[in-house]
């Protein structure tokens, strides 16, 4: 019941990033760009360090691979870690079994079955990008226009507003504490649609009013599209993840995270000084609400619990014709009760 609140836990981390690089970018910019470039990458170097050292390999993993005594031991551990006493859940009549999972590729995206959802769920990874991204870079030109330009065409180092950036950078921290304490209760599908009119609402007005506004109205604004717009993205990364079941999860988020990326790469050429800053807010409008159109169209997670299914059941069950708006799901204790009488325990 508390899934979507856990799982977007870890994107104080992704808001500890965005702090961090207005506050580097103050201490090593003017010096030179590439201390800058060098603080920048070692929390990712750090993190990769950390990684590798402290996140445990996946069991299900290890298990396809014949590595059970490793498995077993991660999973213990876990239990251990979460006040379950290993040695009355898993002890030694438990026999870890390899599930088959049916693996599939890029072309089952676009399949029957996975079609809609798919087209969705890119239109709104693409779109969430540009909005996310897009933000950033308007912010930075609202406040600092005319340096901005002047460096470009003098080849000279911008003074940026880091205050104001900071500030509006500072709006994830509360964009993410309020989508966490709401998500599991107002549900994925309405919390990324409203996110995303919201971001799309202020960017346009932080345009519109970019060259008339006192400098407090426009960190005010700055300041709540960024809030919005963190708490769509992170709400997009979890529901793509709960949506797309087993067979499916990996290959389709790693093609919305391409898209996403595609999305990132496109925004630089619309935000540019050579487009009015006026023009910009109207097609970042127009992008949100498709963005947020897209996402209210994707199927709700809410409360369901994450299960298995497979194409194959889907064939034989006579649900090849699903037009990908509605999800079936084959649990875990469904599976159990299809299995055969074994020995001992089997997880």
């Amino acid at each position: 019941s508390h899934r979507g609140k856990h799982l977007l836990v870890i994107e104080y981390f992704w808001t500890a990033g965005s702090l961090m690089t207005p506050l580097f970018a103050y201490l090593a910019l003017d010096t030179s760009w590439r201390i800058f470039v060098i603080l920048c990458a070692m929390p990712c170097i750090l993190s990769g360090f950390l990684g590798v050292c402290l996140v445990p390999e996946s069991p299900r993993w290890l298990i396809s691979v014949g590595q059970d005594d490793q498995a077993m031991a991660v999973i213990r551990n876990a239990a251990r870690v979460n006040g379950v006493d290993p040695d009355v859940v898993f002890h030694s009549d438990v026999k870890l079994k390899d599930e088959h999972v049916e693996e599939s590729g890029f072309c089952d995206l676009l399949s029957r079955k996975w079609r809609k959802i798919t087209i969705l769920l890119w239109f709104t990874w693409v779109g969430y990008a540009i909005g996310y991204y897009g933000t950033i870079l308007t912010v930075t030109r609202v406040f600092d226009a005319d340096d901005v330009e002047g460096a470009e065409t003098q080849g000279g180092t911008p003074d940026f507003d880091y205050q104001a950036i900071f500030i509006s950078a500072s709006a994830e921290i509360l964009g993410l504490f309020v989508v966490i304490q709401t998500v599991d209760s107002f549900g994925r599908i309405p919390t990324q649609a409203m996110s995303y009119v919201g971001g799309g609402i202020f960017l346009f007005s932080l345009s519109m009013f970019a060259e008339t506004a006192d400098r407090h109205v426009l960190t005010g604004l700055a300041f709540c599209a960024r809030a919005f717009e963190m708490a769509g993205s992170c709400v997009t990364w979890v529901s793509t993840a709960e949506i797309l079941t087993t067979e499916i999860r990996t290959t389709g988020h790693s093609a919305a995270n391409a898209m996403g990326r595609t999305g990132a790469f496109m925004t630089p050429y619309l935000v540019g000084t050579n487009n009015p800053i006026k023009f910009v807010g109207c097609v970042m409008l127009a992008i949100h609400l498709i963005t947020a159109v897209s996402a209210y169209h994707l199927p709700e997670s809410k409360g369901r619990d994450l299960g298995h299914t497979s194409l194959e059941d889907n064939e034989a069950n006579g649900e090849e014709g699903k037009d990908g708006s509605e999800m079936t799901f084959r649990y875990d204790n469904d599976a159990e009760a299809r299995r055969p009488a074994s020995p001992g325990p089997i997880v």
